[in-house]
C-alpha cells in the first residue's frame, strides 16, 4: 500500500485478486470460475482483472503456482525451525503441522484439489504434476526423508486434504467423524474445526460468462 496516500500499490491489487480468484476458482473449479465472478469477489471491476492477468487460463496459472508457492514456502520454514538433530518423525510432524495450517484455507486447498484433478489434461497435467514434485523434492531433498518416509508423509498429508476438502469438521456431532479427526488432526483439531466454520462455501458471487 502507497506510505503517501493509502492507495493499493499494483502489487498488493495483484495479490488482492489472487487471494479472490483462489478462493472462487477454489469452489467453482476451472470451467466453473469466471474472471467476473474474481472481480465480483475482489470488490474491482473484470476489466481490471482481464488488463492485469489478460486472460482465465492465465489468471488460474498464476493462482496455481501461488498455492504451490505457500505449500512449499511453509514446508521450508518448517524445516527451518528444526534443530538439526531432528528425527523423521519431528521433520513429518513440524511439516504436516504447517500443511495443516495452510490448507484450513479453503482457496488454497481447493484450489490445489482442481489442479491434481486437472492431471489428464494437456495443458494443466504438467503444471500439476511439476508442482507435486516440487512438494516431493523438499520433503525427500532439503528436510531429509528417506522415500520411504516421504511416502508416508504425503498419505498423510493426503487424508488431511481430502477431510477439508469434504468439510468433514461439518460432522463434528458424528462420533465416527470426530475419531478420524482427532487421529489426524491431533492437538490442532479444535483450530481446524473452527477455522471450518469461518470459511464457508461462497454464496454471492454468480456464476457468470
Amino acid at each position: 500500500m502507497s506510505a503517501q496516500d493509502g492507495r493499493l500499490t499494483s502489487e498488493d491489487r495483484r495479490e488482492q485478486i489472487l487471494a479472490a480468484a483462489s478462493i472462487v476458482f477454489g469452489e467453482r473449479g476451472y470451467s466453473g470460475g469466471t474472471t467476473d465472478a474474481v472481480a465480483r469477489a475482489a470488490g474491482i471491476s473484470q476489466a481490471y482483472v482481464v488488463r492485469m492477468f489478460g486472460s482465465k487460463e492465465n489468471l488460474f496459472r498464476e493462482v496455481s503456482e501461488r498455492a504451490g508457492a505457500r505449500v512449499a514456502a511453509a514446508f521450508r520454514e518448517a524445516i527451518a525451525g528444526l534443530p538439526a538433530e531432528a528425527s523423521a518423525f519431528d521433520k513429518q510432524s513440524a511439516m504436516g503441522l504447517a500443511f495443516t495450517d495452510l490448507v484450513a484455507d479453503r482457496g488454497i486447498l481447493l484450489t490445489l484439489f482442481h489442479l491434481f484433478g486437472l492431471g489428464h489434461d494437456a495443458a494443466w497435467g504438467p503444471l500439476a504434476r511439476e508442482r507435486f514434485l516440487d512438494a516431493y523434492r523438499i520433503v525427500r531433498d532439503e528436510a531429509g526423508l528417506t522415500p520411504a518416509e516421504a511416502n508416508e508423509f504425503f498419505m498423510r498429508g493426503m487424508l488431511i486434504t481430502v477431510l477439508l476438502a469434504l468439510r468433514m469438521p461439518d460432522s463434528q456431532d458424528d462420533p465416527d467423524a470426530m475419531e478420524l479427526m482427532a487421529y489426524t488432526f491431533g492437538d490442532k483439531l479444535g483450530e481446524v474445526v473452527e477455522f471450518s466454520h469461518l470459511h464457508l462455501p461462497l454464496i454471492d458471487v454468480r456464476r457468470t460468462t
